[in-house]
């Protein structure tokens, strides 16, 4: 759940001094523990304070509460509100987009035409500004990639759902294959589907809910993969008359979405050879001073992780223990320690060294911390010699950090 998104929006509001605050601090804490809560509180303070000098904050609290609450009357409401004031805002963009396609008419689809249509056209604007920047290829990059494509691929698809509820079925059939190749998954695909379906091409439309049930996709459930199942099924036999050569359009379409797949990742590897990779024994990192290790190459060794970061205070009380820990297995070859920077701005690292006067060999983390899930630091992990994490120690303490990791490191060891 994104709690803390919605109750930092929520908090945010309850800064001024006087009765208007004392009562929605008061009507705030007397809300359930639902989002829905939350908005009828909201909306109860509004309704006593309808020249609220906190208005704008409330009704973006409002919206955010709605989208949890998953209602749409009131996401279209307040978040419409919002975009008068704040018209390229994303999330809220997509959000009221969605909601007014839930409601049906032609005139909710023409506003959700265009909202969503702005959603495109604000990402693709922030592609287009990204390329030009010339940020280096790397993590970020890979994940803005993988990230801003999603977002387009999802305006693609209510810019299709949109169109097909104006009568504009041939229109929306393009904007739902443009969605699927430009973000391929299980629901452009089905919106492929739908379009196909509704022009009386029962046959194409089976294909792309073979693509659908085969697709991998995180985000599809086994419910949602079986009625995908069952409405290709029905499709096919429409079309063909029988269910007969139905499990080589599921093998086909298997086997062409697994090349898909295959080939996205290969070009989000182009900028970075970290993206989506799971296993941290296949990280390449990046060096301080240019040469790139391979973890690959440490298998076969105890493989002792420090992940730190410039800004940390404790970083820098627990790196003299760590040394000490160093120290003690400075003559056994298979004993590796590995210093791993986690700043996001790698500027200011080499002079922190310096001024630090710390000398290990530094590794900028390159997306190892997200497949390792490292959530605080200084965070030291130890990995046994088939590539298998053996020890995690979030924090240290200070009096027992020296002889605990050097015991940890003895049990990898096997000693």
């Amino acid at each position: 759940m994104r709690w803390l998104v919605l109750l930092a929006a929520l908090s945010s509001v309850c800064l001024g001094q006087g009765q208007e605050q004392a009562d929605l601090e008061k009507v705030l804490s007397e809300a359930g523990s639902s989002p829905l809560a939350y908005l009828l509180a909201i909306e109860k303070h509004l309704e006593r304070y309808p020249d609220s000098t906190r208005r704008a904050e409330l009704e973006r609290a409002a919206t955010r509460a709605a989208i949890e609450a998953r209602d749409d009357q009131r996401t279209v409401v307040y978040g419409e509100r919002v975009l008068v004031r704040q018209p390229d805002d994303l999330q809220i963009l997509e959000q009221v987009a969605r909601a007014l396609l839930a409601g049906g008419s032609r005139e909710a689809g023409e506003r959700a035409l265009k909202y969503a249509r702005r959603y495109e056209e604000l990402v693709r604007q922030m592609q287009k500004d990204y390329a030009r920047s010339g940020v280096p290829s790397g993590p970020n990059a890979a994940q803005w990639r993988n990230e801003t494509d999603r977002g387009l691929g999802r305006a693609l698809c209510a810019e299709a759902r949109a169109s097909g509820s104006l009568g504009r079925l041939e229109e929306a059939l393009a904007l739902a294959r443009r969605a699927f190749e430009t973000y391929p998954n299980a629901d452009s695909a089905r919106e492929a589907a739908r379009w196909y379906e509704r022009l009386g091409k029962p046959a194409e439309a089976a294909r792309y809910l073979a693509d659908a049930f085969t697709i991998p996709d995180p985000s599809s459930t086994d419910a949602d993969r079986a009625r995908d199942r069952g409405r290709m099924g029905e499709l096919y036999r429409q079309a063909k008359s029988s269910e007969e050569g139905l499990g080589d359009l599921a093998l086909q379409a298997y086997d062409r979405n697994l090349a898909l797949i295959r080939t996205r990742q290969l070009v989000m590897r182009e900028s970075d050879p970290n993206a989506q990779l799971t296993d941290p024994m296949e990280f390449t990192l990046t060096g301080l001073d240019g040469p790139k290790l391979s973890m690959a190459s440490l298998k076969g060794k105890v493989v002792v992780l420090d992940f730190w970061a410039t800004w940390c205070g404790p970083c820098r009380g627990q790196h003299p223990l760590y040394e000490q820990v160093k120290q003690r297995f400075k003559d056994h070859p298979d004993v590796v320690f590995l210093s791993i920077d986690t700043d996001e701005d790698r500027e200011p690292v080499r002079r922190f060294l310096e001024e630090e006067k710390w000398t290990d060999r530094v590794y900028f983390e390159d997306g190892l911390s997200r497949a390792l899930r490292i959530a605080t630091i200084p965070t030291t992990i130890v990995i046994e010699k088939r590539g298998q994490v053996f020890s995690r120690m979030n924090g240290y303490v200070p009096q027992r950090f020296v002889d605990l990791l050097t015991g940890r490191i003895r049990d990898a060891l096997g000693q």
